[in-house]
């Protein structure tokens, strides 16, 4: 009865894709504000990554990428941006018209003084049942749709082997009911894949761009707050924290018994004010291969070993206007592959990532279901190869590190 979600497709693949690197692309020249900038820790200077940056007064929204660095694009200027992270002092910085050196903004972390604190003293368990109860009236109760980015990557070792990118529109309906009618449409988007014959075992990660409807906790019951798996776990209260200058109860979760299927370890956070979910970092469950190489696989080549290593899930949200909305979602599979004959197993890692960068105001519809994205659908497969230098226009999207773009570069060049 488990239902399987986030899944990886193994095959292999021998064609030949063409791009160019244009990453991160361009503004176009109607754009009237591009900031960028790099987040850092105030002591270390080591960079922060997958920090909230907000253009206040909009509803635009990006995250920093592996070294710290975003690009935030909006039609109006924005006097501030908010740049926030778990256990980080927000900090509101000052935008200057016309201001074109990148921004260094550096974070101090909160020291969370426990007097001033409501320290919770009773059941953990019943934390996370209020919390559950009270999801009617901490999320939004009507339709939204939210513009968001979606990348996936793949990696043999040490090396990029795979990278597929898009913009899609996130159709949400209230949060008082399921996720049945929440459907994702691909606006626009792009794959690039290695032509070496050594890197032709291909990774393709199903469901793609509808992962954040199903990994929405809020939204999803059954994905983590059904009945059945809340009485498998044990749950313990940790020290608080904060996000985005509210404090949070941190509750730990970790498998007690077991079932047909792989549970998680993980902390779930809860804001103190409005006891909604904020962040769930979640784990899957290795202790038995079985298990959780049925989470995680759909099916692989004949004589190809899979053996899983790690499955991580980063699920944020974040607070305005007096509502929580899904802003970033995060899966990291580790696993290894076998062949006959071959001396030593080979390494791969993929990763899927969505942020919400906007919502739309106006009037709210449905997506058509001839315009959705399945959840049996590979993103990869959806998707052609781009050339276009301004291929992502006026879009804010997640920018690529500086060893993705390394790799995009090279993986350029094998085609030419």
């Amino acid at each position: 009865m488990r239902r399987v979600f986030l899944i990886l497709l193994i095959t292999f693949t021998c064609g030949v894709a063409w791009a160019q690197n244009v990453v991160g692309g361009e503004a176009t020249d109607g754009m009237k504000a591009v900031i960028s900038g790099t987040v850092y820790q105030e002591k270390s200077k080591l960079p922060v990554r997958q920090a909230s940056v907000v253009a206040e007064g909009t509803h635009v929204s990006v995250v920093t990428n592996d070294d710290g660095f975003f690009t935030l694009k909006a039609d109006v200027p924005p006097k501030y941006i908010t740049v926030s992270h778990l256990g980080y002092q927000s900090k509101r910085v000052r935008i200057t018209p016309g201001q074109a050196e990148p921004l260094r903004i550096l974070l101090n972390p909160t020291a969370v003084e426990l007097k001033e604190v409501v320290v919770w003293t009773g059941d953990p368990r019943e934390l996370v049942n209020i919390a559950i109860r009270k999801i009617p009236d901490n999320y939004s109760n009507k339709p939204e749709l939210l513009n968001a980015f979606y990348r996936e990557t793949a990696m043999k070792r040490q090396h990029y082997i795979y990278v597929a990118e898009g913009v899609v529109d996130m159709y949400k309906t209230s949060y008082k009911h399921g996720n049945l009618r929440d459907k994702v449409a691909i606006r626009k988007g792009r794959r690039l894949l290695s032509p070496r014959r050594g890197d032709t075992l291909s990774v393709k990660v199903m469901g793609g761009p509808v992962q954040p409807v199903q990994l929405d906790i809020a939204k999803n019951l059954d994905f983590l707050f059904n009945e059945e798996d809340l009485k498998c776990y044990e749950f313990t209260m940790l020290e608080p924290t904060t996000i985005n200058d509210r404090q949070q109860y941190v509750v730990a979760i970790e498998p007690k018994w077991s079932l047909d299927w792989a549970l998680f370890y993980g902390k779930l956070y809860i804001d103190r004010e409005t006891l909604a979910f904020t962040r769930a970092e979640l784990s899957l469950d290795m202790s038995d291969i079985d298990k959780a190489t049925r989470m995680m696989l759909v099916k692989k080549p004949l004589g190809v070993k899979f053996k899983p290593k790690e499955l991580v899930t980063l699920i944020d949200y974040r607070y305005e206007d007096g509502v929580t909305r899904l802003s970033y979602v995060r899966n990291t599979f580790r696993f290894n592959c076998d062949w006959k004959r071959r001396l030593f197993a080979t390494a791969f890692t993929a990763v899927c990532e969505m942020v919400v960068t906007d919502k739309a105001m106006a009037e709210v519809h449905p997506i058509a279901g001839r315009d959705s994205f399945d959840s049996r659908d590979a993103f990869y497969d959806k998707v052609d190869y781009f050339r276009d230098p301004h291929f992502w226009e006026d879009y804010n999207i997640i920018e690529p590190s500086e060893s993705l773009d390394k790799a995009i570069d090279k993986l350029v060049k094998r085609y030419k």
